[in-house]
């Protein structure tokens, strides 16, 4: 069966999978299933219940990674191993292993399905720790205090969110400020428009420009991407946040002449001193972007020839959250409502996405040239919309894998790639911006969407349904969008 192997393994290993080793289409569908459970199950009245609990939505996912699991086991070829560390430890379990022009795969039958489960988990641990880092860290900083809510205070507060994001995550940048931002709030009538357009900049578009940013563009640094990469979106992201800043300024001026006189005396009267408590975790969080840029297993640390062992980042990352839980004030975080649940909920949802998006990432290296998809807008649209209905960070690596296998070669606008590939920079400009900006377009877009809305409704303010809120996104998002497909070139 190896032999069987080894005559594609250079088609196979050089990111374009030999015609009759690709899986069947038919065999997407654990991670079809898995995506349309996340979109659809939080809405349907009778499945929500059962599925806002994480034990269901881990059980549902772990079924399905089963399923994809059985593929690998039962082909009759191997898979390509992702990772050194895989690769040394299946070889020291014994596994026969085959190498061929850079690149290691297995065997078929198990074999075949441990190295795809190696490989998911090789990418799902870096990415949860990463984000569980982030959630721990930033949950342990609290603003506390009462604004006049002006405009120009609710623009402040997008404005510093939206710097915020890129720096602590869209997920760090959107709990530190949506509850200051509500108790400026408080004594306004009309505050859905502002929780609205947080979510637009603070939970999506503001986290554009550092792969901590927004889970995809941290898959994508994960993946070889450059960590300073991200600043190409820089005039993107200048253009949408400007505009979208301009559109909410005018907006919250004409509703807050509307406010009634005895609601802004009572905001007027209600003022509270801006205190920020926690703030030893800005040093933690520091500690998290330095392990991520210096502590990289791919390449030497700066100024040194030391590469660093695989996972002494994530390591670090982890003891940097202990020091948080210890040199945070006891009690700050029982007192600003935090709790596991939100980042439960992402790693009990994506150990299956990571799990199941294996097979579709095969095929799109197979036959990613053959969906048509040649200009950075088919890729920009494409990657956008179905961000706006399935998890963005999926979604980006699918069409990450599909712009690698059209890049053959370096050359002028290509990038290179830390794991020594290439991909067309437009391409990757693209399918960043689709997936970042257009994960604003529906509650389920990106995760912290619906923790914005659903704080703001424990908070009193009545969200929009589902389509409710896609009337605001399509309103006032897919104008701007047309005007960004101008800039692609």
């Amino acid at each position: 069966m190896i032999e069987m192997f080894v005559p594609d393994l250079s088609r196979f290993a050089s990111g374009i999978i030999a015609a009759g080793q690709a899986p069947p289409i038919g065999w997407i569908a654990p991670f079809a299933l898995l995506l349309l459970c996340i979109a659809i199950l939080p809405l349907t009245r009778r499945a929500s219940h059962w599925w806002e609990h994480n034990r269901n939505k881990l059980l549902v996912g772990l079924l399905l990674g089963a399923a994809a699991l059985w593929h690998y086991q039962s082909r009759p070829f191997g898979v390509l191993l992702h990772n050194d560390v895989l690769v040394r430890a299946m070889s020291a379990a014994g596994v026969p292993l085959t190498h061929a022009h850079g690149h290691t795969a297995t065997p078929p039958g198990l074999p075949a399905a441990l190295g795809a489960l190696g490989n998911a988990m090789m990418e799902y641990l870096p990415f949860i720790l990463f984000l569980f880092s982030l959630y721990c860290i930033s949950g342990g900083i609290v603003l506390r205090g009462d604004l006049p809510a002006h405009p120009v205070t609710n623009t402040a507060f997008l404005v510093i969110g939206g710097l915020a994001a890129n720096l602590i995550g869209t997920t760090g940048a959107s709990m530190l400020l949506i509850r200051p931002l509500l108790q400026t709030n408080s004594e306004r009538r009309h505050v859905v428009h502002t929780v609205i357009f947080f979510i637009f900049i603070v939970s999506n578009v503001g986290g554009s420009l550092l792969p901590f940013g927004d889970p995809p563009l941290f898959l994508g640094f994960l993946r070889g991407v450059p960590f300073l990469w991200t600043l190409h979106l820089a005039l993107p992201w200048a253009c949408m946040m400007s505009a979208l800043l301009l559109i909410y300024y005018l907006w919250d001026c004409r509703v807050y002449a509307t406010e009634t006189l005895r609601d802004v005396a009572r905001d007027e009267q209600a003022l509270q001193k801006l205190r920020l408590l926690g703030s030893v975790n800005f040093l933690w969080l520091a500690g998290v972007t330095a392990a991520v840029v210096l502590l990289d297993a791919k390449k030497t640390m700066p100024g040194t020839n030391w590469t660093p062992p695989s996972f002494l980042r994530e390591a670090v990352m982890l003891a940097l959250v202990g020091a948080s839980f210890l040199t945070t004030p006891r009690g700050l975080r029982h007192a600003s409502g935090f709790n596991f649940v939100a980042i439960g909920e992402v790693a009990c949802l994506f150990v299956g996405l990571f799990i199941t998006m294996q097979i579709p990432l095969e095929i799109l290296q197979a036959r990613g040239a053959e969906l048509g998809l040649t200009k950075p807008w088919h890729f920009f649209w494409m990657t956008g919309i179905l961000s706006s209905f399935l998890d963005n960070a999926p979604t980006y690596l699918v069409f990450f894998e599909t712009a690698n296998a059209m890049t053959q070669d370096a050359g002028p606008g290509i990038t290179p790639l830390l794991d020594g590939r290439y991909i067309r920079q437009d391409l990757l400009e693209a399918i960043s911006l689709g997936a970042v900006f257009m994960g604003a377009n529906t509650y389920i877009g990106n995760g912290p969407n619906f923790m914005v809305k659903s704080i703001a409704v424990q908070s009193g303010v009545k969200m929009p349904g589902f389509f409710g809120y896609m009337l605001y996104s399509g309103s006032i998002l897919i104008p701007l969008f047309l005007l960004i497909t101008l800039m692609l070139k």
